[in-house]
């Protein structure tokens, strides 16, 4: 181990600017005086990681070709070697999986295993359940971002609940700070719509997971009782063509502003009236959490960490997922209701004050870095 700094290995599939991958390099930004990172990316840098490369942490792409790709195990060892790395964080099920083989037999370096989210639908197999049992050595540790994904750990991975430890996700709340006048008038410019419209949101990449069929549906739903509505849809992916389709089939194409991928979230989320999710699958939703820190109240579906992050007619509303019609109740309920919204909203950002702080996450991984290289002297 190196005398003035460990070094971590962070090893994800790509460094885009996703939860996992944005906690990823928050947290090596906040501990570069305690520890050296690199990364170590699957499936390509990534925009992310050519920033991150730009600020002089190491990225590195161990090239995975499609299928179980054993020469990645390879790389990755190598990696190891070479750089000398004394622990390695391994961001989602495959990542850890390509970090325990690429040790072989034996159990150094140290891995902390966590998991950001589940797949829909989340199904027990028996195989890496087996798996699991050889590929975590006692050495390692285990971590979750939620309740809900530490249950489905123990459930469908088959780790003991004893050794997974909850870190919830945490956001900087002096990122997301409160709306005043000006900042609401300000995102409205940028958004392109008046101080009136009542205006929902919804930040998420155009994926089946995200299910952005049933916002469109339930937003179809909200147009009838206002008229005046708009959504405004911030991401990308394959999935956005056939949204735009639908939203042309249900005919309020031109209720819907599709403002594609943004860096710029913390300053067009004041804009928002109500904050929308309406996934099939969460983890623990950094979009969720940004919108409370801007004290937008929620409407969301009631799957995975949604239900620890909204505090039900309170924080915000939940919904069963792929109901458009109680997504649509919910949004209506709170956009005619301006006292309710407002009522809602700073409740979200005292909850978000309370639990969901980049400086406690980060307290917390800092924590078991430590635990873990500790047991290495």
């Amino acid at each position: 181990m190196s005398q003035d700094r460990p070094t971590v290995g962070h090893v994800l599939h790509r460094l885009s600017r996703a939860g996992a991958e944005v906690l990823a390099g928050d947290l090596a930004r906040r501990l570069a005086d305690r520890y050296r990172f690199v990364f170590l990316c699957l499936d390509g840098v990534g925009t992310l990681g050519e920033e991150l490369a730009s600020e002089g942490f190491a990225v590195v792409d161990l090239g995975r070709r499609p299928g179980l790709d054993r020469a990645v195990a390879r790389r990755l060892r190598g990696a190891v070697r070479e750089r000398g790395i004394d622990l390695l964080h391994a961001h989602q099920y495959t990542p850890f999986f390509y970090s325990a083989v690429s040790r072989g037999l034996g159990a150094s370096p140290p891995i902390l295993f966590t998991e950001h989210g589940r797949h829909y639908p989340d199904q027990r197999k028996l195989k890496r359940v087996l798996a699991n049992r050889w590929l975590l050595k006692p050495s390692d540790r285990v971590s979750a971002v939620g309740r809900f994904v530490a249950e489905a750990l123990t459930k469908n991975e088959g780790i003991d609940a004893g050794r997974i430890r909850v870190i919830h996700n945490g956001i900087d709340p002096d990122a997301f700070p409160t709306a005043d006048p000006s900042g609401r008038a300000a995102a409205r410019g940028m958004i392109g719509v008046g101080e009136d419209t009542p205006l929902v949101m919804q930040v998420a990449r155009f994926h089946p997971v995200k299910d952005h069929q049933t916002a469109v549906r339930a937003f179809a739903r909200v147009t009838e009782q206002v008229p005046g509505a708009k959504l405004c849809l911030i991401g990308e992916g394959d999935e956005r063509q056939a949204i735009e389709a639908l939203s042309a089939e249900l005919g309020i194409y031109e209720h819907i502003l599709f403002m594609g991928a943004r860096d710029d979230v913390a300053r067009l989320l004041p804009g928002a009236d109500v904050f929308m999710l309406s996934s099939v699958s969460e983890g623990i939703s950094v979009t969720l959490l940004e919108a409370m820190g801007t004290a937008v109240p929620i409407v969301a579906t009631d799957v995975g960490g949604n239900g620890e992050v909204v505090e039900y007619n309170k924080t915000g509303l939940l919904s069963p997922r792929g109901d458009d019609r109680a997504l649509a109740d919910s949004l209506i309920s709170l956009l005619t209701d301006a006292d309710r919204r407002r009522e809602m909203g700073a409740l979200g950002r005292e909850r978000l004050l309370d639990t969901f702080t980049q400086n406690r996450m980060h307290s917390a991984y800092a924590e078991l870095y430590g635990q873990m290289l500790d047991e290495l002297s």
